[in-house]
């Protein structure tokens, strides 16, 4: 390839559009703008799609098209081809309770964001006051950048949501309104762990029982249960019966050595069933709270944090892991 020839085509290569994808291919469009050649410059290699490069190739070893000289000579018009990937939920944001999976609110916003997330506008329906037993109302409009809008509305009270954020009832109606509003934007069908108004909802099969219970009634439930025993005032046969029939076994173990063995055996077990039936004090629960804010940590994130190193739900906790939590917050903080 002589230099005239060279240059002749090197004239011919100014203003060929050359394309550079990100992992550094390179195309180069033809002189009409119907087709674009791949191009391979690189370690002292010179290769070219076009039928012009390999038909001359195959004579003069040393022949370069317009294309190749495009990018060797860089008097081509550079276009980056920018890749965009589509919009994935991170596998960060999903937790599971109970062989369950929730996504989490921080993950429908970062989803919402990639598929180009416009505004979210939350509007107060109702306020949370006695005279509606503290129930408040909000609705959340979700906007994309393309227009479209997505409505809607939840709501939050004393009863439906978690003793921590019992305190904060309309933000977190606001907030069930807003990852409702998202999940249908997203178009995640998972439920969002903020939208729970206690763990055990996770596992709860509709079986006609309300599933708004809150944590004091759950607790003075059992309390109540616990002192029945005590009280010996119990007005079902049944539960008369079954008392007698403690008291019959009782009688056949009235060996003092067999029960001396018995105790022994039980002790431990018996202790350790005692500690876990402990419930954390006011004190201890209002530490959390308080670590909790201070580190900026909501509700469903300090319950995700209480699972991961307890495996259990946050809800039954007892005094020891309340005590023991307290202590990985501080360090943590």
């Amino acid at each position: 390839m002589t230099a005239s020839e060279t240059a002749q085509r090197n004239n011919k290569s100014n203003g060929l559009k050359v394309f550079h994808t990100p992992e550094g291919h390179c195309y180069v469009e033809s002189a009409e703008g119907k087709i674009c050649y791949r191009v391979q410059v690189n370690n002292g290699t010179k290769s070219c799609t076009c039928g012009d490069y390999t038909s001359m190739s195959l004579k003069d070893p040393s022949f370069m098209c317009k294309h190749i000289l495009a990018v060797m000579n860089d008097n081509g018009r550079k276009v980056e081809i920018v890749q965009h990937k589509a919009p994935k939920l991170d596998e960060r944001f999903i937790t599971r309770i109970k062989a369950k999976e929730f996504v989490l609110y921080s993950g429908l916003l970062d989803l919402a964001h990639q598929k180009g997330l416009r505004k979210i506008v939350v509007e107060p329906v109702q306020y949370p006051t006695k005279d509606n037993k503290l129930e408040a109302i909000c609705k959340a409009t979700v906007q994309s950048v393309d227009g479209e809008l997505f409505v809607e509305i939840a709501d939050a009270n004393p009863l439906n949501v978690n003793r921590m954020v019992a305190e904060h009832i309309l933000r977190v109606a606001a907030t069930r309104a807003k990852a409702r509003a998202l999940r249908d934007f997203t178009n995640i069908g998972m439920t969002c762990l903020e939208e729970l108004g206690d763990l055990d909802e996770a596992s709860e099969e509709d079986s006609g029982r309300s599933k708004t219970r809150g944590r004091r009634e759950t607790r003075t439930e059992t309390t109540t249960k616990q002192e029945q025993p005590k009280r010996g005032a119990n007005a079902d046969g049944r539960r008369d019966q079954n008392n007698q029939q403690g008291t019959k076994e009782a009688c056949k173990t009235s060996d003092p050595g067999a029960n001396a063995s018995s105790e022994k055996d039980k002790k431990a077990p018996d202790t350790q069933d005692q500690e876990s039936e402990i419930k954390p004090s006011e004190a201890q629960i209002k530490a959390i709270e308080k670590l909790a804010e201070r580190r900026g940590i909501n509700g469903g994130q300090l319950m995700k944090i209480f699972m991961d190193k307890y495996q259990k739900p946050y809800e039954q906790i007892n005094a020891s892991e309340a005590k023991g939590f307290i202590r990985h917050l501080q360090q943590a903080a």
